[in-house]
């Protein structure tokens, strides 16, 4: 069995399907990282509208690096699920966040390893 990914910015999921297609659908959701190192949640307005001017479909709000993740999930969902703009998305849209913040932390150095054994502590010191 196959999988066809895809690449579109609306898309939470990167698969190809038409559930998850921002192209397809008039209402999309997108989650990508913020350049500065937060969270870009990515919405899109009303196609119809907007239809001459694809570059004023999509509507942005950041979550900056400093925010609590769990902060940054509530205000997905509040944005999204809550306001009735489709709340199917919302599992994916946190999970797709959880993982971006998750990207983005420090990572931890490594502790030295520890001499074991009576010859390894004399060797060492």
């Amino acid at each position: 069995m196959t999988v066809t990914f895809s690449r579109e910015p609306l898309n939470l999921v990167n698969l190809h399907s038409r559930k998850y297609s921002g192209l397809v659908n008039e209402k999309a959701i997108g989650v990508v990282p913020a350049p500065n190192g937060g969270v870009t949640l990515l919405t899109k307005k009303d196609a119809t509208k907007h239809s001459n001017k694809p570059a004023s479909v999509i509507n942005s709000t950041t979550f900056g690096p400093n925010t609590q993740p769990r902060k940054t999930y509530a205000g997905i969902v509040n944005s999204t699920a809550k306001k009735y703009y489709r709340p199917d998305l919302r599992k994916a849209a946190v999970a797709r966040a959880s993982a971006i913040k998750l990207s983005q932390r420090a990572k931890k150095d490594k502790a030295p390893a520890k001499p074991r054994g009576k010859k390894a502590v004399v060797a060492s010191s």
